[in-house]
């Protein structure tokens, strides 16, 4: 069956990519992300619960992360992608990359053993996960998904392809100043989100499939969220907490092997 979207303008545009694009792409996401949240409020009244309730849990993140998820698929079905990113990945990683895999994995699991679970409550928890799986999905597919393949489709090098996406990834938090978010706390998260999209890449390589930075992710937002409001008060969790300051600093430190270690988007990696 022939591809109705392999030769269309639209597919030609996005196949020929570039770093504002993937910028463009991101604003777009966002501006949609958005709209779709501020039209819920519309629908309900602007009743969407209290903070933490699990309506507000439902109305005020779920529903709009899930329809952003369904957008960004729609996309790349529209571009001629799906196969691209759901499919093996063409270029693959050296082993030291799996210290990005462990190192956020090793803190999502002491974060989720030190939280109380009791005064979370079944509902709340279920409701994380759940929000983590599509944040996950959602965040990931744009980043790791969509801007790293139209920067490899348009023959940019993975230096270039590793810091874009993670750039575009910290760009898509600088939203929280629109909510209120004081401005020394977003310029931190920015640098925390920039690392972490990092590693990220990294998991991308090192495990070949989009799938697995997508479950890596989908597991760092419940831990850091739940544990961050219902803490147990262990001292575990006082070394889970620690696990941001681990995830700048592993980033950073990998970051000096990127020019060394990596390799154009034309050649595997050894």
């Amino acid at each position: 069956m022939t591809d109705l979207t392999a030769d269309s303008p639209w597919t030609r545009f996005w196949n020929h990519g570039a770093w504002w694009k993937a910028i463009g792409l991101a604003v777009a996401y966002l501006a949609l992300y958005e709209g779709a949240s501020l039209l819920i409020g519309v629908v309900v009244g602007g009743d969407i619960g209290e903070p933490n309730s699990p309506k507000y849990l439902l109305l005020g993140y779920l529903v709009p992360i899930a329809i952003g998820g369904l957008i960004l698929v729609a996309f790349a079905a529209s571009v001629g992608w799906l196969k691209d990113l759901f499919g093996p990945q063409p270029i693959r990683g050296g082993r030291w990359m799996w210290i990005a895999v462990i190192a956020v994995l090793l803190f999502n699991v002491l974060r989720f053993a030190s939280m109380d679970y009791a005064k979370a409550g079944f509902t709340v928890v279920a409701l994380w996960i759940l929000i983590g799986l599509l944040i996950g999905f959602a965040e990931e597919v744009l980043t790791r998904g969509l801007v790293v393949n139209m920067l490899r489709k348009a023959g940019h090098g993975e230096i270039a392809v590793a810091l874009v996406s993670a750039g575009v990834f910290a760009l898509l938090h600088s939203v929280n100043l629109l909510s209120g978010q004081a401005l020394g706390p977003t310029l931190l998260q920015l640098g925390y989100t920039f690392m972490f999209g990092i590693l990220m890449y990294f998991a991308l390589r090192v495990t070949g499939n989009l799938i697995w930075p997508v479950l890596l992710h989908a597991s760092t937002d419940p831990s850091i969220f739940l544990l961050g409001t219902y803490p147990s008060g262990s001292a575990l969790g006082s070394i889970a907490s620690l696990g941001n300051v681990v995830v700048i600093a592993v980033g950073l430190v990998l970051m000096f092997f990127i020019r060394g270690r990596l390799v154009d988007s034309s050649r595997l990696a050894v």
